[in-house]
């Protein structure tokens, strides 16, 4: 492929990795997941149910059936990736169009942003919980911040220090990432086990530590809705890596080495951390008669200089291994590809990172119910309707084949109509539609009408099918020879 390095659809970021390049095998992209996997969001995810009144056993059941139910589409989605060397942002040209490809894209780097400063408020709050051990001065600071910022000025600085840690990595490219999740990974793992050790030796018993609280979530939505609202939270959770996957898959030696290295990496892990999460949630009311879902602050209170100190700078390990990976890589690419001639990977995400300050994140990080049934549900009423047009497109629309020249090209095959696909777009709006009213409802904190609001719980997988059946019926009424020409012009040269 014989492309300039900068045009207006392409630049050093965005091409196709050579495969001089492909070096990550398997247990790469596994240390990738079990990095990502092993952070505060994934201990809260099953903590905040178990604080909502769910069991434990329901808690860390919906989570695995949901992480089992999501690698299905972030394989699907590696295949691309690793097949041709392209981004995320590339993919989804051939659906979108070569321009209408921005929209998923800034779809996917908004909901990153989001996290990303979150993730980033999470760290600097670690920092912070570990400086207040050494120097308690450092919560009197002089106060430098107008009042509406909402925090103190050591708060502030420890946030912008974290924020600073992981813009430095990834500044150095894709292959700090690969060491830091490689060789972080073990430790993580060991953080874990440690502090489900320290739950169970102080509750007495294994009985005792999981024993299960009241139903309240389940008598609020019953039981279909609580599978549902739960199934649906576990998938949206990676729902966002199950549509920027090829970000990194495009670096893997073969599709076996990205299907085992994620088939080890995620499920297992995400059932060993929301395990401990539920299991030392549960322990909390019998250690300290409150039950305490945030892992910081439970750490803060175990006691002990040292315990503090270590597990403090175990969540910041955490933090940054997943908050690099899953939250600055891909709005950083999508960025770019919004104009690739001006915009690099790199400035890409700064951008990302300037509006994860600007978002204030510690406004966001407050509420459990808010963050599982508000915001993971939410986004995954809009990211599942893109994954459903992606895998159709790819998989049944042109059986895996792409033309990899006219993804950065104007006038190809991927034009469309002034380079958008109005079939995805329409697809990707009526994927959509039904979940809003229900989001509205969740936004507001009022009941959704009970059609709307059955529909919302299950938002994730009703916008995936909505949009996939509808790309397919339209492409196949707008473009009924869209496969055969892919085919021609790879056999044609």
């Amino acid at each position: 492929m014989t492309l300039p390095a900068r045009t207006p659809l392409a630049n050093e970021d965005l091409l196709p990795v050579s495969p001089d390049r492909r070096t990550w095998n398997w247990w790469h992209i596994a240390s990738l997941w079990i990095g990502m996997a092993i952070c505060i969001p994934t201990y809260t995810l099953a903590s905040g149910l178990v604080d909502q009144g769910w069991t434990w056993q329901a808690a860390v059941g919906a989570v695995v059936l949901g992480n089992l139910v999501v690698l299905l589409p972030i394989a699907l989605n590696s295949h691309a990736g690793t097949r041709y060397g392209i981004p995320f942002p590339v993919l989804a040209r051939a659906s979108f169009g070569v321009l209408g490809a921005n929209v998923p894209a800034i779809l996917r780097a908004l909901v990153a942003c989001g996290w990303f400063g979150i993730q980033t408020w999470i760290g600097g709050w670690a920092i912070y919980k570990l400086v207040e051990v050494i120097w308690p001065g450092i919560a009197t600071l002089p106060q430098m911040l107008p009042s509406f910022v909402g925090l103190n000025t050591g708060e502030f600085l420890c946030f912008m220090i974290f924020w600073a840690m992981n813009v430095w990595i990834v500044l150095r490219g894709m292959d700090s990432i690969k060491f830091l999740e490689t060789w972080g990974s073990p430790f993580l793992l060991a953080v874990g086990v440690a502090l489900f050790i320290w739950a169970w030796a102080r509750s007495g018993s294994l009985a005792a530590m999981l024993q299960n609280p009241g139903g309240s979530a389940v008598r609020r939505l019953g039981g279909w809705g609580v599978f549902g609202a739960g199934l649906t939270s576990a998938v949206a959770f990676w729902g966002t890596m199950a549509l920027s996957i090829p970000d990194f898959s495009r670096y893997a030696r073969s599709q076996r080495d990205q299907v085992i290295g994620q088939a080890v990496g995620l499920p297992g892990t995400m059932a060993l951390f929301a395990f401990i999460g539920a299991a030392v949630t549960s322990a909390t009311v019998v250690i300290f008669g409150t039950r305490i879902a945030d892992p910081v602050a439970l750490l803060a209170r175990i006691g002990g200089p040292l315990m503090i100190m270590l597990s403090m700078a175990g969540l910041i390990v955490a933090t940054l291994t997943t908050n690099i990976a899953a939250n600055i890589v891909a709005p950083a690419n999508a960025f770019s590809n919004i104009a690739p001639h001006k915009v690099t990977f790199k400035q890409g995400a700064m951008i990302t990172a300037i509006i994860g300050i600007v978002m204030m994140p510690w406004r966001l990080y407050n509420d459990a119910a808010a963050y599982i049934f508000t915001w993971l549900i939410g986004y995954g009423a809009l990211l599942g309707p893109v994954a459903g047009i992606l895998i159709a497109d790819y998989f049944v629309l042109r059986r895996g084949r792409l033309i990899v020249n006219d993804l950065y090209r104007r006038d190809g095959i991927y034009e469309y109509a002034h380079g958008v696909n109005p079939v995805a777009i329409a697809a990707l709006a009526l994927g959509v539609a039904p979940s809003l009213p229900g989001f509205v409802a969740a936004l507001r904190g009022a009941p959704a009408p009970a059609f709307f609001g059955s529909l919302y719980n299950w938002a994730w997988f009703v916008g995936f099918l909505i949009a996939a059946v509808v790309y397919l019926a339209g492409m196949r009424a707008t473009h009924p020879a869209m496969r055969d020409i892919e085919a021609g012009v790879r056999a044609g040269g």
